[in-house]
């Protein structure tokens, strides 16, 4: 869901004690804000942030490139020395203009397109601008452009030896000759239904796989995914902005009915037959992961079964497809997939990481599937395999030690043995390593520390700032500080992470009306150690509010057994939880109880409604975005990963579907939707709209047209503004009766 991208890079954030991490949460504190511009909706919806794309280190591990502002840029880690090669418009203009779609292609927003590719001899860049590709000379400056077509070159990938390209067009998978040009291809069966090395819609977004092909070491060898979606639903979306709508219809699996049939297979770079390693029948497995042994002689394919609750990590030859069943795992609730492994010692042995215990943390097998070492341990998770050196013996890793409201860089021997810290600034840390784990992207941020991109050695030392354009936006506009408090529920007790901004101006002894944020969700956490930046809830806090967010049981960050609470029923536990925060805010005596409104997108959309429709009397008003209102209209692998197959779980969808319970609504709602949302489907809002109608349940409804989960650009202020004067109606207004 879109909110889980969202959360998971914006999060905020005890019972018996409040660590304010921000300064001056109160009093003097607050005048030093005076002077700075307020965040209002249009500032939140339009400002430009500043930030660095695309970081990509150069094999050798000297040279760092990434986009900024629309420049490449590079870094050289000897002379320690940043410039500018080219503005990247420059390549757009000898780039041949794209033929637009009749139909839009509804491509998932996870999957993943390298702009930038370095060659094997650490001085050329392939660049990818609008679908055509340019070689680079990072010494030189001269550009060669590779491909011109106005038919787009899609995911190019450059083979390790640099010497060819691959790229799919449409449906079908290619390879070009880097010097020659000469292109052959290598798939002939494309079509409207069979995509080669093309993902569907779910597969991105609920398992992040990114990518559908994968060049063996040897630049022999393209494995690659085909997807048969005949069998999916086909969702009929209409696009009402022309003066003849346009039919653009989407695959869309709903849950319970069929999923693409997904095959792997193997074809040799210059072409000729492939060879399918997997069958499409009879098991409806998932594929979530492809990977070459280093000898480009095996394949490495982690399985899910539908219900995901069983994996198999399976290891095939890429001549004949015979397989080997590594290992296995199980869940009597369900597997999380993660990125967190890879082969060592030529393919002898393996990195992998598992939730096993309760909590992520990283394993060493040999390939025989003997379990040689366990590396880490504790009631923290592993989040990130960063880097593996093995001619150093150590593994590089983010986690959530020393707190769960934090992302620090540590490093462990391969042989086991103690741990070691590397980032030491509080906060969350997103890190990208260079090839030999030397060198680290890190980018920082705390909740009273704007983002800053640092480039880092593997002790923690930082050697260049790369951008730092947050500060000027955090002297310029008035950011309300952040509170973090524990909140403790049920037997233990369990302590819950909560995020608390004051209204502008806020002056202890008054009652003030409060607003909560919620997502509640697995796979996601919105209580983090980490800059909010220009959010919802500062516009709301300036307008008057106090901001309440809270992390439930089955949010992410806290490991699998605090997730598992809601398998077989979404809800019950995520409002019990988050009206335990809610007693717990107006302990502290400036809410006024009578005046508290709830707001949520995608499955905080669902939880807003749920919680209005289960504890009427709790809420003034509340604001529903993009809501699942029938757990059976959100996709397969999502929703049966939580609740089971329809069939299977009948009174679980029921339950926990709010469209069944319209007649409990007593407070004012808010609707929010694009009508051609590729995520949570306006069927969802639209079959609520009936519901409500035929209960007598007044409601108001605001529809945007994007093709999107999310609303943007001018659609994103007017929501922003609508919001808050639907909260100030309803809860400012409340005061003076």
């Amino acid at each position: 869901m879109w909110s889980r991208f969202l959360t998971d890079r914006l999060g905020q954030s005890s019972a018996l004690a409040v660590l304010a991490l921000a300064a001056g949460l109160a009093g003097p504190g607050l005048g030093r804000l005076q002077g700075k511009r307020p965040i209002t909706p249009e500032v939140a919806a339009t400002i430009e942030v500043p930030h660095l794309e695309e970081f990509a280190w150069s094999p050798d591990s000297r040279r760092l490139g990434y986009i900024r502002e629309g420049w490449l840029e590079l870094y050289e880690i000897g002379s320690q020395v940043t410039r500018r090669l080219i503005e990247l418009n420059a390549l757009e203009k000898l780039a041949a203009a794209p033929v637009n779609p009749r139909v839009h292609s509804w491509e998932n927003r996870r999957v993943r397109e390298q702009k930038l590719q370095w060659f094997p001899d650490s001085r050329r860049l392939l660049v990818h601008v609008k679908g055509d590709l340019f070689e680079l000379d990072v010494e030189t400056g001269a550009t060669r452009q590779l491909v011109k077509s106005p038919v787009a070159e899609r995911d190019p990938k450059l083979s390790p030896d640099g010497q060819w390209i691959a790229y799919r067009v449409q449906s079908d998978l290619y390879v070009q000759n880097v010097a020659t040009g000469r292109r052959e291809r290598l798939t002939q069966s494309g079509s409207e239904t069979i995509w080669n090395a093309q993902l569907d819609w779910v597969y991105p977004e609920e398992l992040d796989l990114g990518t559908a092909y994968w060049w063996s070491p040897d630049s022999r060898w393209i494995a690659y995914l085909q997807f048969n979606v005949e069998p999916q639903l086909l969702y009929p979306h209409v696009d009402l902005q022309p003066l003849i709508p346009v039919y653009e219809p989407q695959r869309y699996p709903k849950a319970g009915t069929p999923n693409a049939r997904v095959r792997l297979g193997v074809v040799a770079r210059g072409g000729g037959r492939t060879r399918w390693l997997t069958s499409t029948a009879p098991d409806d497995s998932l594929i979530a992961r492809v990977a070459w042994l280093p000898d480009s002689t095996r394949l490495a394919v982690l399985r899910l079964n539908r219900l995901q609750n069983r994996l198999w990590l399976e290891v095939y030859e890429a001549r004949t497809g015979r397989r080997q069943t590594l290992l296995t795992e199980e869940d009597p609730y369900w597997i999380n997939v993660s990125d967190a492994w890879g082969f060592l010692k030529a393919g002898r042995e393996l990195l992998w990481s598992s939730e096993r215990d309760g909590f992520r943390h990283l394993y060493r097998y040999s390939v025989d599937g003997t379990l040689l070492k366990q590396l880490t341990q504790g009631q923290w998770e592993v989040t990130e395999l960063a880097c593996i050196a093995e001619p150093a013996g150590e593994v590089y890793y983010v986690s959530t030690e020393p707190s769960p409201l934090e992302r620090h860089l540590w490093v462990v021997p391969l042989a086991g043995g103690a741990r070691r810290r590397i980032t030491s600034e509080p906060g969350t840390h997103r890190v990208m390593a260079s090839p030999d784990c030397r060198w680290m992207v890190d980018v920082h941020s705390a909740a009273d520390r704007p983002p800053t991109a640092v480039v880092r050695s593997n002790t923690g030392e930082v050697v260049t700032v790369l951008e730092d354009g947050w500060k000027r936006l955090a002297q310029e506009y008035e950011f309300l500080p952040q509170e973090f408090h524990r909140v403790p529920v049920g037997q233990g007790p369990v302590l819950l992470d909560g995020c608390l901004i004051r209204p502008k101006g806020f002056a202890a002894g008054q009652k003030y009306p409060a607003v909560v944020l919620v997502y509640g969700g697995p796979q996601a956490q919105s209580v983090r150690n980490a800059w909010g930046g220009f959010s919802l809830g500062q516009v709301l806090a300036q307008k008057g509010f106090v901001v309440w967010q809270l992390d439930n049981r089955g949010a992410s960050g806290r490991g699998h057994g605090f997730e598992v609470g809601l398998y077989r029923r979404l809800g019950k536990l995520e409002l019990e939880d988050q009206l335990s925060g809610l007693d717990y805010l107006i302990s502290l005596g400036f809410v006024d109880e009578s005046r508290i409104g709830i707001h949520g997108w995608s499955y905080g959309g669902f939880l807003t409604l749920y919680a209005l429709l289960h504890a009427p009397d709790r809420f003034r008003a509340g604001a529903a975005g993009a809501p699942v209102t029938d757990w059976r209209h959100y996709d397969t692998i999502y929703t049966e990963r939580y609740l089971g197959l329809p069939a299977q779980n009948e009174e679980g969808y029921r339950a926990s579907s709010p469209v069944h319970f319209v007649e409990n609504l007593r407070a004012p709602l808010l609707l929010i939707h694009n009508f051609e949302d590729d995520n949570v489907l306006f069927q969802n809002v639209m079959q609520l709209v009936v519901a409500l109608a035929r209960a007598g349940k007044p409601f108001e409804l605001l529809v945007y047209p994007q093709k999107s989960h999310g609303v943007s650009g001018p659609f994103r202020r007017h929501y922003y503004e609508q919001l808050v004067r639907f909260f100030e109606r309803h809860l400012m207004a409340a005061a003076a009766n």
